[in-house]
């Protein structure tokens, strides 16, 4: 909002031509949607506990330890959604056709996370919204986001390491559409445990906010051979709202949390991640630099694979995260560790750009 209602009186205003730049509206809008993220928290988590009374309901087959939790409100990532959501309205380029796809696909992921919350919420138990209708309604968002990048884009799968395009034809709208279900449903999995999702999201959106800005320059991304994407670079001001409205949430969400995020963010972000990276063609370095995710997500795959062939699980409990809990570990060493690893994955990620 702030690009089209300035940008066009930098030619009696000379200062504002700070609002062309990319780098600088990134700066603002994650700053904006972290301060918006703080000021507002306190009083939503206020009203979600009054409106929620006891709280998410917590599993009973889970760690004894998070029994304590009960009472804990949920639907936290109403919270990061609003932030984000505004903080990308005023810093970004309302023009720009990769904004409004990115803010159709997240808000439409938010809501089935939202639905599958109150549902949860209203019948006292951890069931929520079935699975086949959670999965008719990911087809259909990411359907759309799929068709709108067929649009707009090539269909092709950058290949990391060898500078290599893929062109899937008309198959790259089924590619799209398992990639945001996979990822949204990967980040809803390895929301467990205080912080543990939202900090690796976090760090995925700084790596990816870093290769839309390149994938969206002619020279960056002809020098890094990677594809180059008109327009893309605009949704480096998306990745720095997710950013600012992730370490906002974090203020709140950290051990011992106040908030949990629900299924309401962390269907959003992982729909978020994913479109991004379908954007610039980068599924692949997403798997990379959201490889904690995969983890976790491989760990339920292979839990329930092993139980129903051999009778025998792998772990202890899955997702992985509770492996380690059910091991000793305490909540914060898991969480703290988990993060350094999405850390590390998240520099691979961008290491692979100089590797051609």
């Amino acid at each position: 909002m702030l690009y089209n209602l300035l940008v066009p009186l930098s030619n009696q205003y000379s200062f504002l031509n700070l609002f062309q730049y990319i780098t600088f509206r990134t700066f603002g809008a994650l700053t904006t949607a972290l301060i918006v993220c703080w000021i507002i928290g306190p009083t939503f988590i206020r009203w979600m506990k009054s409106l929620q009374g006891k709280g998410q309901p917590i599993r009973d087959d889970g760690p004894e330890s998070h029994l304590s939790k009960q009472g804990t409100p949920t639907m936290g990532g109403l919270l990061i959604l609003f932030s984000f959501t505004i903080s990308t309205l005023l810093w970004a380029n309302l023009s720009n056709h990769f904004i409004w796809l990115a803010l159709i696909v997240t808000l439409g992921y938010g809501f089935i996370g939202g639905l599958d919350d109150y549902l949860k919420l209203s019948k006292g138990n951890s069931k929520g919204l079935a699975g086949r209708w959670k999965l008719i309604l990911q087809f259909l968002f990411g359907g759309i986001a799929a068709v709108g990048l067929m649009q707009t884009t090539q269909p092709i799968v950058d290949i990391p390491f060898f500078a290599v395009q893929w062109d899937m034809g008309y198959a790259y709208i089924l590619f799209v559409m398992f990639v945001l279900i996979g990822t949204s449903n990967a980040v809803n999995l390895t929301d467990g445990l205080d912080g543990l999702a939202v900090t690796p999201t976090m760090m995925v959106a700084i790596a990816f906010a870093v290769i839309v800005y390149l994938a969206g320059n002619t020279h960056f991304s002809s020098y890094l051979l990677i594809p180059y994407v008109s327009g893309a670079g605009e949704l480096t001001i998306f990745c720095g709202a997710m950013v600012g409205a992730c370490l906002g949430f974090l203020w709140f969400n950290t051990y011992p949390a106040q908030v949990f995020m629900g299924d309401v963010g962390a269907l959003a972000l992982g729909g978020a991640l994913g479109f991004v990276a379908c954007a610039v063609h980068q599924q692949f370095l997403l798997a990379i630099a959201g490889g904690l995710f995969v983890l976790e997500a491989v760990s339920v795959m292979v839990q329930v694979g092993s139980f129903k062939l051999t009778g025998k699980r792998v772990f202890r409990m899955a997702p992985i995260h509770h492996h380690y809990e059910l091991k000793g570990w305490a909540e914060p060493k898991v969480i703290v560790r988990f993060w350094i690893i999405s850390f590390l994955l998240a520099l691979l990620a961008l290491a692979t750009l100089k590797v051609r």
